[in-house]
């Protein structure tokens, strides 16, 4: 058996899958690619009398360019920082990332500005409702536009076998919906209750509060919440924590 962990990644099919296998490989794991969301594009762009425009991921950044969104003065706002270079990537000037890269932060970030002011949350069909709530509550008027949705891709599940199996080292999940869905893919191939028991003796790690919160109703055991959300800090963190595999 090889000294390497495996690791369990559920990114999308693209260059952000391809990104976490080769930091993994890079910090000596055996990388598991097992996504488990697949983007559906709505085609809708933001609307246009928004003060404020929030996105929270790269791939809406870059489905509002190719729907060909223009702003119009508005004060332009990414989760975090892979989500603001991706928007300067596409041509967008970025006004305002938050210090801490989720949800509740970007409320913390906007809380004293918005009194009054329209915000368009502009983002997936799964966003936390966090962000709404908390805007709302800050004296917005919140709208939100579905620039994408969400789906599991046919055939996944690789990682929960290998979890039944009890060959599964270490877990990186990247948001609620990563969870539900391993799950959902583990009960579709009849070993949903042996991948949890996979899970719990190897070594989970989660980007932000509402995804443990989400894998800890699912009776999921999580050892790792990296202040910084990003997958690199995920990935080292979690990893840092996982024991090396023995003979």
């Amino acid at each position: 058996m090889s000294d390497a962990p495996t690791v369990a990644v559920f990114r999308p099919d693209d260059d952000r899958l391809e990104r976490a296998r080769e930091l993994l490989a890079d910090l000596g794991a055996e990388p598991v690619p097992d996504p488990m969301l697949a983007v559906e594009a709505t085609d809708a762009t933001p609307r246009t009398d928004a003060d404020y425009v929030v996105f929270t991921s790269k791939t809406g950044a870059e489905l509002v360019s190719a729907a060909g969104w223009e702003p119009s003065g508005e004060t332009v706002c990414a989760i975090g920082p892979a989500t603001a270079d991706a928007l300067r990537e596409e041509g967008y000037a970025v006004d305002l990332v938050p210090e801490e890269f989720t949800s509740s932060g970007l409320v913390a970030a906007l809380s004293d500005a918005v009194d009054g002011a329209r915000v368009e949350v502009a983002r997936s069909d799964h966003g936390s409702p966090v962000l709404l709530e908390g805007l709302e509550n800050a004296g917005a008027y919140v709208h939100e536009t579905i620039l994408y949705r969400l789906v599991r891709p046919e055939g996944s599940g690789e990682s929960a076998q290998l979890a039944a199996d009890g060959d599964l080292d270490t877990a990186c999940f990247t948001s609620s919906l990563t969870v539900e869905h391993f799950l959902e893919a583990a009960a579709e191939r009849g070993i949903r209750e042996d991948a949890l028991a996979g899970l719990a003796d190897a070594t989970v790690g989660v980007i932000g509060e509402p995804t443990a919160e989400t894998a800890a109703e699912q009776g999921i055991d999580v050892d790792v919440v990296p202040e910084e959300a990003t997958f690199e800090t995920l990935a080292r963190e979690t990893l840092a924590a996982t024991p090396v595999p023995t003979e």
